[in-house]
């Protein structure tokens, strides 16, 4: 039985103003999923994010919508019970309130982006 998924986060905002590569800027590491701060900010966060074959994020919920970027490899993304495979390139959005989790069969990287603000106009 495999040990408990290591999450390694890098809670270090990437340099303003200054052009990057962003499936370069957050590395696989064996075993592991690696979470990297883009932007954070209390109207909502960017993150990139790493999984190692075989890790895989434990169901949550957020009470916001999440849009998700597979930015590398291939993902499995599960939403209410609803198993949805993403390659390079393609997104989905979870919607708020959704039970969500994530496996990787093979690795992957992702950008999560959350926007908090806005929900109060939504009736």
């Amino acid at each position: 039985m495999k040990p408990e998924t290591n999450k390694v986060p890098v809670s270090l905002e990437v340099e303003k103003s200054k052009a990057l590569i962003i499936v370069e800027i957050i590395e696989y590491v064996p075993d592991s999923v690696v979470i990297k701060t883009i932007i954070k900010k209390t109207t909502g966060n960017i993150t990139a994010v790493s999984f190692d074959s075989g890790e895989k994020m434990e169901e949550k919920t957020s009470p916001f919508d999440t849009f998700i970027q597979i930015i590398d490899g291939k993902a499995e993304i599960i939403i209410d019970g609803k198993t949805h495979l993403l390659e390079t390139g393609e997104s989905i959005i979870i919607p708020a309130h959704s039970r969500n989790s994530y496996k990787a069969n093979g690795r992957f990287k992702m950008i999560s982006t959350v926007i908090k603000s806005g929900y109060e106009e939504v009736s």
